[in-house]
């Protein structure tokens, strides 16, 4: 018997654009620090954030690593501090990597909406099924878009890599989710939009799969097999029925 549906975010349910190579990034945040009395060019800040991007992936000791994107502000803001940063009230000084990556977000975002008939069929849903959200990125930005977006309330838990400091395909992340609900492999769909980290992955644990074929993730990938292929997010209560009448 199904009883949880556990959703992909990004590419899934979220039509999201974004874009770390925009040059623009990198002035509004060497703006930002010069409030904070760090003096870093645009050019500077980029390569700090490339450069400790790849160097916690290249020290971490997943097979599957995740960043921790207010890590990497908190050591650039350490770093880099003045007698003016270190003179602002503590309370600033605490929050401001958390401020920094926000405004990294905010900067690269370009996008970001539902793909047509989300709402309409996570309602029809949600009354029958256990609703969850597993996804690959930051915590730190993907719960305040689930909010911008209004489906924050749909899903319990959200259980996002960077919590975890692994992803996907990694099966703890899936594994991880299993606990949170209280259900096994059996009870549950996995719907995403990446043949590799989401069919891939879940595969792997004996979760059957929904693949969404959106605009977005990796369409192929050896040894994946979707249960269910849809083309419309629409179509997804049809492959609910179809898995349901198998389980």
């Amino acid at each position: 018997m199904i009883r949880g549906l556990i959703f992909d975010i990004n590419g899934t349910v979220t039509d999201i654009l974004t874009d770390e190579g925009c040059g623009e990034i990198y002035r509004v945040l060497s703006n930002f620090l010069d409030y904070q009395g760090i003096s870093l060019s645009p050019d500077s800040v980029r390569q700090l954030y490339f450069d400790l991007n790849k160097r916690q992936r290249r020290e971490s000791k997943e097979e599957f690593p995740e960043f921790d994107v207010v890590e990497i502000f908190r050591e650039i803001v350490e770093t880099y501090a003045t007698g003016f940063t270190h003179s602002l009230p503590k309370a600033r000084r605490k929050v401001l990597p958390e401020m920094l990556a926000e405004v990294f977000r905010a900067a690269s975002r370009f996008k970001l909406q539902l793909y047509p008939g989300v709402r309409e069929v996570l309602d029809g849903l949600r009354g029958r099924y256990q609703l969850a959200a597993l996804s690959d990125g930051q915590a730190l930005w993907a719960v305040p878009e689930l909010q911008s977006v209004g489906l924050l309330d749909y899903f319990k838990p959200v259980i996002v890599s960077s919590d975890l400091g692994y992803r996907k395909p990694d099966v703890r992340m899936f594994e991880s989710m299993l606990v949170e609900m209280n259900l096994t492999p059996a009870e549950v769909i996995f719907i995403g939009n990446d043949m590799y980290r989401d069919v891939f992955g879940a595969n792997r644990l004996g979760i059957k799969t929904v693949f969404f074929k959106s605009n977005q993730g990796e369409q192929r990938k050896s040894g994946a097999e979707p249960d269910y292929i849809i083309y419309d997010f629409r179509q997804l209560p049809e492959a609910v029925r179809f898995l349901e009448a198998r389980a």
